[in-house]
């Protein structure tokens, strides 16, 4: 099929202001690097099922993003769809000891929300800058807390376009993974179960790991946070850092001085920048300790 006739199919389901051609993913990822997606689409999420069997049909490949906070897309980009649940399905309930969020919501929006209800749980959540989507997708965690400890069940997209509803069993959550992306699923909406507790307690807690955040993290720059997921029995930052390679750089990419866990975009990285440094990482802390480091960050489309 013709790329206009492609595009023709899409307006029958989706409007032109929810589909961006040609759209820069350097605009869509925390990272802000990344080159062009051929269609980038904001399905509302009762339109998804529609857009990705249209992709099945006509054998275009189909990516699904959230807030692009996890994610390195390469500087030649992504062919096919970009299929983006944003703020299209951004809606966040609190009915009594539960709160209901939209794939598309800021997992800070469904933190800020439990906030509001006088539900704790989710305070580790608060500074996580993924969406509630891609949070399940990769079982976010932090300071000691993770999804898989307040996640009760999602509504979720089989590729054959049937919702199913998953208990938190059913995803199989370990540490920064669930069974979603192995099965192919699209995540549409997710239902927390916290408890009520005081909110001068539950935004003194966010306010803690807000200053920690700050005072340890580098985030006056373009990241994707951690880069690297932990190894058992040590931090991936502190074997970086014994390594002598706080500060290492590799074009515009920089491991961060202030945190070696993170590697930034110091203003002028391409993705291709931050790919090599990761491997210089990789292989430089292996020769070192022995440790070979697994990224937490996603890679996504053509790179150089």
């Amino acid at each position: 099929m013709s790329e206009s006739g492609f595009y023709e199919q899409l307006l029958s389901i989706l409007t032109k202001e929810q589909i961006l051609c040609a759209e820069p993913m350097s605009s869509h990822t925390t990272f802000r690097v990344g080159g062009p997606a051929d269609y980038y689409v904001m399905p509302r999420p009762d339109q998804v099922a529609a857009v990705a069997a249209l992709c099945r049909r006509e054998q275009m490949p189909c990516q699904i993003v959230g807030n692009g906070s996890n994610l390195l897309v390469g500087d030649k980009g992504i062919r096919g769809v970009v299929l983006a649940l944003s703020r299209q399905a951004a809606d966040v309930q609190a009915e009594g000891n539960r709160i209901r969020a939209g794939a598309g919501a800021l997992l800070s929006q469904a933190a800020a929300a439990a906030l509001k209800a006088g539900l704790g749980g989710m305070e580790f959540a608060a500074g996580i800058p993924g969406s509630v989507g891609g949070a399940v997708v990769m079982n976010a965690g932090a300071y000691g807390g993770e999804l898989k400890d307040v996640l009760m069940q999602v509504i979720v997209l089989t590729k054959e376009g049937e919702r199913q509803i998953l208990s938190n069993k059913d995803l199989e959550l370990s540490y920064r993974h669930s069974c979603i992306q192995e099965r192919e699923l699209i995540v549409l909406e997710a239902e927390f179960l916290l408890q009520p507790k005081p909110r001068q307690e539950i935004q003194s807690l966010m306010d803690d790991l807000k200053r920690r955040r700050i005072e340890k993290q580098p985030l006056e720059y373009p990241s994707a946070g951690s880069t690297f997921k932990r190894p058992e029995g040590n931090y991936a930052g502190k074997l970086i850092m014994e390594a002598g390679l706080a500060g290492a750089s590799v074009g515009g990419a920089q491991v961060s001085a202030k945190h070696c866990g993170f590697v930034i975009n110091t203003g002028s990285a391409s993705a291709d920048d931050v790919r090599k440094l990761i491997c210089h990482v990789q292989q430089k802390v292996f020769e070192s300790s022995g440790v070979r480091l697994e990224t937490e960050v996603k890679c996504m489309g053509e790179f150089v």
